[in-house]
C-alpha cells in the first residue's frame, strides 16, 4: 500500500479519540512490520473469527440513535467498532499497535467501510467483519482510502492518488 500525504481522520475516530486518550497517544514501541510466523497467522484468524462471531453486525443509527459512533461493542456494533476490539485484542497479547492500522476502505458497493491492517514482513493483511478469512489487502474486493499513521494514530495517510481523490464539486458561482 502506498500512502499519499496526510489526510484529515474519521470523525468517528476523533471522538473516540476524545473519549480515550490513552488508547490514541503515540506508542513508544515502533514496529514498522511484525514478523509473520505460523502462529502469529493463526493468531489472526482467531481473532478475527472469534471476533466476527460474537458481534452481531447493526447500524450506529439503530444502535445509539447516531450517524456515526466509534466505540467497543458489547454484542453488537458496526464495521469500526469491530476494527477497535480486534485491535484492542491483539495489543493485550503482546502484538505491536504501530503494526495494527485502521483503515478506511470503499467496498464492493462503493459505501464506507473500516477494516483492521496488520503490517507485516510478508506484506499487509486485512482483519474484516465482512469474512473470516485474513487476506492479503490487494485480494479484497477495496478501494484503500485512508489508514493511520504507524507512527501516530492521530495522524492519517491517504491511500488514494491525488488524482483519484475526490474533490469538491465547481459551481459557476466559483469558478
Amino acid at each position: 500500500m502506498q500512502s499519499y500525504g496526510e489526510t484529515l481522520p474519521p470523525i468517528g475516530y476523533v471522538n473516540f479519540c476524545r473519549a480515550r486518550e490513552a488508547e490514541c497517544r503515540p506508542s513508544r514501541r515502533f514496529a514498522d512490520r511484525i514478523q509473520l510466523t505460523r502462529a502469529k497467522a493463526a493468531e489472526l484468524r482467531e481473532v478475527n473469527t472469534s471476533v466476527n462471531g460474537a458481534v452481531a453486525p447493526v447500524t450506529d443509527m439503530d444502535l445509539y440513535g447516531e450517524i456515526e459512533r466509534w466505540t467497543y461493542p458489547v454484542k453488537k456494533g458496526d464495521c469500526e467498532d469491530y476494527v477497535l476490539l480486534k485491535r484492542r485484542i491483539l495489543i493485550e497479547r503482546g502484538w505491536p499497535e504501530t503494526a495494527l492500522l485502521i483503515t478506511v476502505v470503499r467496498d464492493e458497493n462503493n459505501e464506507g467501510h473500516a477494516v483492521l491492517t496488520v503490517r507485516t514482513d510478508r506484506g499487509d493483511f486485512v482483519l474484516d467483519n465482512k469474512v473470516n478469512p485474513v487476506k492479503a489487502w490487494a485480494d479484497t474486493p477495496y478501494t484503500f482510502v485512508k489508514q493511520q499513521s504507524s507512527r501516530n494514530p492521530l495522524v492519517w495517510t491517504s491511500l488514494l492518488p491525488p488524482d483519484l481523490t475526490p474533490q469538491p464539486a465547481i459551481s459557476a458561482s466559483n469558478r
